[in-house]
């Protein structure tokens, strides 16, 4: 790398420090100031912080196309935006209507204590922060050429310092430099790109038959999981967080939709990206495929400022995450767990929110380091989880009731056989009759919804 290069890194890094501190004191005055900066998140401000936390994986997205090509798009993006826009319409304003925290919260509401203990920890998994400390890891060891672990460890502390301080309020006040960053930084890329490699169309008729299909090379049903993965939009804490913190139900459901739009163009920025390095550098290393693609092209200071936009990229969603496993372990968890027994807790749980920043950060480092493939663990994590949450939150925001019991099956059961089918698909050779894990892990929620409506219609009967 160029002084150029260091100099525009260095720069950033002490942008992002001085922002994130910037103002931080006047965070501290409750747990609500702490986890939503007082709900008084203005439109712009949503915007931006919640497209720049959606991308923590962005080697992984760089992976993927480089391996299968526009299949992609249909798998980390069309998905999403369908459910994001069913999420603008019926739950954002609901959401920042029921000045709840946190989903953990709407479980503890509607279903009792242990429903919001057995939701928040499995939050927890979903807001790991894990998968995205291990994409800077590895990309600043690319860069630095520092042992791996010291990597880990650098960025976590970079990204998590001054949401000690700061909360909720210094993730968004970052995410604004960094949305800037990482849609310059791309940009910046396809322009050089274009100009030395030819237009994207000319790159797609370059490409293999099976990098211009929607597929891939997988099954259709493989294509038809990532689908229903994205249901994880709607109980997604980060987009939850955002609308309750939002100024008003308007601006939670404009934001959204306005997001969809700048999710589009940053995804087509990518994918082009993908496949620009697919075609010019076909022995690459596809994890690296963007940083290789940009030394390639780019000249020094410029190639700085595309580093610095990947890893503003990657920095926006561990802050994010960060704060949310923070919230959910502190407070979801350890709060609700001791403050009958304390009370000196049933005021405030701010203290124990920073504790839980501590404890996450360093099980965040651990996991990181063990942890294989980023896309992987989406996959993995989506396929368990979201069967468990999904259709007990969504209850949460309609008439229909359920027992403490029944909330718990409801959460467990799913989780519980998803998992097995997991294993045993690992143990043999393919999973049981060749179905995903998501399918039973979701069908067995829907059949004990659809038991517990019938046995209450038999009771009032």
């Amino acid at each position: 790398m160029h002084f150029l290069d260091w100099t525009v890194l260095f720069f950033y890094l002490l942008a992002l420090i001085i922002i994130g501190f910037y103002r931080s004191r006047k965070t501290r005055g409750s747990s609500e100031e702490y986890i939503l900066a007082g709900r008084r998140l203005s439109l712009p401000a949503f915007v931006a912080t919640l497209v720049a936390t959606w991308y923590g994986g962005i080697l992984g997205v760089g992976e993927n196309t480089f391996n299968y090509g526009i299949q992609t798009w249909f798998i980390f993006g069309l998905p999403y935006y369908i459910f994001a826009v069913l999420f603008a319409v019926w739950l954002a304003p609901k959401i920042r209507a029921t000045q709840l925290i946190s989903i953990p919260d709407h479980f503890l509401t509607h279903y009792g204590k242990k429903p919001g203990i057995i939701s928040a920890v499995f939050i927890l998994i979903l807001a790991s922060p894990a998968p995205y400390i291990l994409s800077i890891g590895i990309l600043i060891q690319f860069v630095f050429g520092i042992p791996f672990i010291w990597a880990l460890i650098l960025s976590t502390a970079i990204s998590l310092v001054y949401i000690w301080f700061g909360g909720f309020g210094a993730v968004v006040r970052t995410d604004i430099l960094q949305f800037l960053l990482m849609f310059g930084g791309f940009i910046v890329l396809v322009g050089f790109a274009w100009n030395q490699a030819g237009s994207p169309w000319s790159i797609i008729g370059q490409l293999p038959s099976p990098y211009r299909s929607v597929t891939g090379g997988h099954s259709v049903q493989y294509i038809l999981v990532w689908f229903f993965i994205a249901l994880w939009t709607f109980i997604d804490p980060g987009f939850y967080q955002r609308c309750a913190a939002a100024q008003s139900p308007q601006t939670a459901r404009r934001g959204i939709l306005i997001s969809i739009l700048f999710w589009f163009v940053f995804d087509m920025l990518t994918l082009v990206s993908g496949l620009y390095a697919r075609v010019l550098i076909p022995d690459g290393n596809a994890l690296f495929a963007y940083p290789i693609l940009g030394r390639l092209l780019l000249p020094p200071f410029v190639y700085g400022l595309f580093l610095t936009g990947i890893l503003a990229t990657i920095m926006s969603t561990i802050d994010s995450l960060g704060l949310i496993s923070a919230v959910t372990f502190g407070r979801d968890i350890l709060w609700q767990t001791r403050k009958d027994s304390d009370h000196s807790l049933t005021q405030d749980s701010t203290h124990l929110m920073q504790q839980g920043l501590a404890v996450m950060a360093v099980i965040a480092i651990v996991l990181a380091y063990s942890l294989p493939s980023v896309v992987g663990l989406w996959y993995v994590i989506g396929s368990l989880i979201v069967p468990g949450l999904l259709i007990p939150f969504l209850l949460t925001f309609t008439n229909q009731t359920l027992s403490e019991t029944q909330a718990l099956i409801l959460l467990l059961v799913p989780v519980i056989i998803a998992g097995m089918w997991f294993v045993c698909g690992n143990f043999g050779q393919s999973y049981p009759l060749n179905i995903e894990p998501f399918y039973p892990g979701l069908l067995s929620s829907a059949l004990l919804f659809l038991l517990f409506r019938f046995t209450a219609h038999e009771i009032r009967d």
